[in-house]
């Protein structure tokens, strides 16, 4: 197993495959990187020289992707948040946030965007603002008139 930026990447697995094993990475830019490389499609992890280790190592360090681009995701998604945006809206209540129907097949945004909301659910709760004015406001003796 070759360890590489943090991540465990099998010998047996070609290289186009493997490198989505990093958060960040798909295949479309896994096959860029073997291009820039020059790294040949049927290439194994375990047949790769210790210059083209170091080059794709290199290569990956200078891109935004594991904790980072964790953390870049987490941060954009908490600036939807306190905004109040529709976007954060939808995110703080783990509902689908892109449009998507709720009628019958919203589990799968619920599972997603539940995971944010019970992350930093006293953080959210706390900023929310209350419809009703607080007492000292001038519309104290409006709320609280008798009416009849």
């Amino acid at each position: 197993m070759l360890h590489l930026l943090g991540v465990n990447l099998p010998d047996q697995k070609l290289v186009q495959y493997a490198l989505p094993l990093f958060y960040g990475i798909g295949q479309r830019a896994s096959v860029k990187i073997l291009a820039a490389l020059a790294i040949h499609k049927t290439c194994k992890i375990s047949d790769l020289s210790e210059t083209q280790v170091n080059q794709l190592s290199s290569l990956l360090s200078d891109m935004t992707i594991e904790s980072d681009l964790r953390k870049e995701v987490r941060a954009n998604i908490m600036h939807h948040r306190t905004i109040g945006s529709y976007v954060g809206r939808r995110h703080a209540m783990g509902l689908p946030v892109r449009g998507q129907n709720t009628r019958n097949n919203a589990k799968t945004a619920r599972r997603l965007n539940g995971r944010w909301l019970k992350a930093e659910r006293k953080e959210y709760s706390s900023s929310v603002r209350s419809i009703i004015p607080p007492p000292e406001s001038p519309f104290e003796s409006f709320f609280n008139r008798k009416w009849f």
